[in-house]
């Protein structure tokens, strides 16, 4: 049997895979998997269960994932929000079905000990995070919404996960501008252009695979600037990079030019990066 199937997307080893690539994969062993969910603010995803290689990708405090294998401090998971598969510190995760109520929707919160900004804070937590809030609380007219714990965030930095969504992907993206360039991020600490991508389009209810590549056969339809034209939204490809047109003539992207996220006009983008990776390769609109 040849296995080829995107180990990024597919959860499949020599000893070990997942339950339902049995007949598509070879492995020693097939099993379901078991629910967890993400127990700290930031949790790094890597392509193996070593700290000193890179990371693929990042996930958020409360996001669901189905764990596979538990050794040497480090679990084999694959993310539910895009079903990327990778390992992550054991210490950052717990087994279990997550229960979360509500959504982080501006860039960065600080969580508090109790129900007030003068608290030192206790955390910080990018959009995107889940957590359960189980009741309010007002200080000095300000809003508060209680964790498990006791502990507080700004309500108005919430909205109930069955809520709708934001409406405009690219204006959740230009929240970001100034936001370090990470190679594998996807928060408000450290974004990368594909995971800016990713998170823009995840807070409008829309899903995407997490690396460029993938995004760039597989999210939306593809156009043709010529015959289409080009609007706000489309998204403009180069191997192994992608950004957001704020308008018909202005990229909006995670740059590892300036290492922030940006906006710069399209054609002196498309002319700067074209000297290291050539012309753009592809234009969708998702």
């Amino acid at each position: 049997m040849k296995d080829s199937l995107d180990h990024r997307s597919h959860a499949y080893r020599p000893d070990l895979a997942d339950i339902r690539l049995k007949g598509q994969v070879t492995a020693e062993r097939f099993i379901e998997g078991a629910p967890g969910e993400v127990t700290i603010p930031v949790a790094d995803i890597r392509p193996r269960p070593e700290v000193d290689c890179s990371i693929d990708t990042q996930a958020l405090l409360g996001e669901a994932l189905t764990v596979f294998d538990i050794s040497a401090g480090w679990a084999w998971v694959q993310l539910a929000e895009d079903g990327y598969v990778g390992y992550v510190r054991e210490e950052a995760i717990r087994e279990g079905a997550s229960g979360a109520t509500h959504i982080i929707t501006v860039p960065r919160s600080f969580v508090y000990p109790g129900a007030d900004l003068r608290f030192p804070q206790l955390r910080t937590l990018s959009m995107g995070s889940r957590v359960t809030i189980v009741g309010a609380a007002e200080t000095r007219g300000t809003p508060y919404a209680l964790l498990e714990d006791g502990s507080a965030i700004i309500a108005t930095h919430l909205r109930p996960v069955a809520e709708p969504a934001a409406e405009d992907a690219v204006s959740v993206a230009a929240r970001f501008i100034d936001t370090p360039y990470l190679w594998g991020g996807r928060t408000g600490f450290g974004i990368d252009c594909s995971g800016l991508v990713q998170l823009a389009l995840a807070m409008t209810g829309k899903s995407a695979p997490r690396d460029s590549d993938q995004q760039a056969a597989h999210l939306g339809t593809v156009i043709e600037p010529e015959s289409d034209g080009l609007q706000r939204g489309d998204l403009v490809f180069w191997k192994g990079h992608v950004g957001f047109l704020e308008d018909p003539d202005t990229l909006l992207h995670a740059s590892g030019g300036t290492m922030y996220v940006t906006r710069e006009p399209l054609q002196a983008a498309i002319e700067r990066i074209a000297r290291l990776y050539g012309p753009p390769t592809l234009y969708r609109r998702p």
